[in-house]
């Protein structure tokens, strides 16, 4: 698979390009130098050949900001792992230090690069395009990103010089698995040492991450979409426009994802913001694992880790039926437990029980706990079907489905559960007439 990275200084355009050339608003953009610090992934398709693009943070040194040696470090991984490399610099700035700094790094991977200079709005911009020839990198290529000026005839370049193209394989099609929860309780950790790598940028400053960045697992047997998000706080909270955005990609991460790991702060134990990101989950109808991170930090004794998950089942109450596991990402405990139960957990939430089961497991069970007669009126369920819908769905046919009461939903739901393993994935139940 071909890749093309974007690396430049900060402020230079570099995530606006990204989304230009994936077609859609993916990276967090912002006139706030540094607003990009992992490295982002995404897709871009020109006439018919297709390649991967890798958003990078902005390359600098001596600066104010705290993130810099491991955006440094992202940055060179991202030229690593390229193979064409698209150095982007500011044409109303002309040359500085920093592109001086970053074309010589360039020259030294011996990759291939395209000199583009961004901000080119007008026609007295396209005189400065001709300066950044000292760079020496080759012919520059003057576009803008906001308005797409240019663009197409630098995307003509890419495709040249990119090698032929091999199949792509469809992030879309594979399952999606985010990792969501507060600032600061350990989801770029444990995305990093699932991977295996120093995919994101991890400090104890809470809010570390801002965008969601999704990277494709493919070990041990797995084959799915890791995705990293931002931590999520209470909107009160939320003061800054950036982090606003940030949150949002995380909500629209979960709506999108196919299983949720909830991670949860050990020493802080399961607070009002993890049940409201606990049911945003539950709303959307998303598988959930509920990790407890940082179990290295608790002091124990013999029943501690019984006692805690049973506090957390309580407190999700009535949608208990959620696995719970205990790790230290550090420690490196138990992390592959966590994929073999959200890998579970996805198997579940797409399982299909045939018609014929179903009646002959349920119907047993309602005939001996009929639902109770409301206004002198007997409920009889006659017939149970599972629905073809990408969440756990079930039709009870029955002849006064109105008078059914919630707790009766409960219990034919808790009978479902009993006989057929839904763990981790929420169930809907509808009561139709027969």
């Amino acid at each position: 698979m071909s890749i093309v990275a974007i690396v430049g200084r900060p402020n230079v355009g570099k995530s606006t390009l990204f989304n230009r050339l994936v077609g859609m608003r993916q990276a967090i953009t912002d006139e706030v130098a540094g607003v990009t610090r992992d490295r982002h992934y995404g897709r871009s398709d020109w006439n018919g050949r297709e390649f991967s693009v890798i958003d990078t943070g902005g390359y600098a040194v001596n600066t104010d900001d705290v993130f810099e040696s491991e955006i440094r470090k992202q940055v060179l991984l991202a030229i690593d792992e390229a193979d064409l490399i698209l150095l982007m610099t500011d044409v109303t700035t002309g040359i500085t230090d920093f592109d001086a700094m970053i074309a010589d790094v360039l020259r030294r991977s011996k990759k291939r690069v395209l000199l583009v200079i961004n901000k080119v709005d007008n026609v007295e911009r396209m005189y400065g395009v001709h300066d950044f020839h000292r760079l020496g990198l080759g012919e520059p290529w003057g576009i803008s990103s906001m308005s797409g000026s240019g663009t197409g005839d630098l995307m003509d370049e890419i495709i040249k010089c990119l090698p032929e193209n091999d199949k792509m394989i469809d992030g879309d099609v594979l399952p999606h698995i985010a990792i969501v929860g507060k600032p600061n309780v350990g989801k770029s950790s444990l995305t990093n040492a699932l991977l295996g790598e120093e995919r994101h940028i991890v400090t104890s400053v809470a809010g570390t991450t801002r965008d969601a960045t999704s990277t494709r697992y493919n070990k041990f047997g797995y084959d799915f979409m890791l995705i990293d998000t931002a931590g999520l706080r209470k909107k009160t909270k939320v003061k800054e426009d950036l982090e606003f955005y940030s949150v949002m990609r995380s909500v629209r991460t979960i709506e999108y994802a196919d299983v949720c790991i909830l991670m949860i702060d050990a020493t802080q134990g399961v607070e009002a913001q993890d049940l409201s990101i606990f049911n945003l989950i539950y709303r959307n109808k998303k598988g959930c694992v509920i990790v407890v991170n940082k179990w290295d930090l608790i002091a124990k004794k013999t029943n501690t880790m019984k006692e805690h998950r049973q506090n957390i089942v309580q407190r999700l109450a009535p949608f208990s039926d959620v696995p719970v596991l205990f790790t230290s990402v550090i420690e490196k405990q138990r992390i592959l437990d966590v994929l073999q139960t959200a890998a579970k957990v996805y198997e579940n939430r797409r399982k299909r029980i045939p018609t014929s089961q179903l009646n002959e497991l349920l119907l047993p069970e309602i005939e001996a706990t009929p639902p109770p007669s409301t206004k002198g009126k007997y409920i009889r369920i006659k017939y149970i079907t599972q629905l073809p819908t990408p969440v756990p769905s079930f039709a009870f046919f029955c002849n006064l489905p109105q008078y059914v009461r919630e707790d009766y939903k409960r219990f034919l739901e808790n009978k479902l559960r009993q006989h057929f393993d839904f763990t981790g994935c929420p169930i809907q139940l509808f009561l139709r007439q027969k």
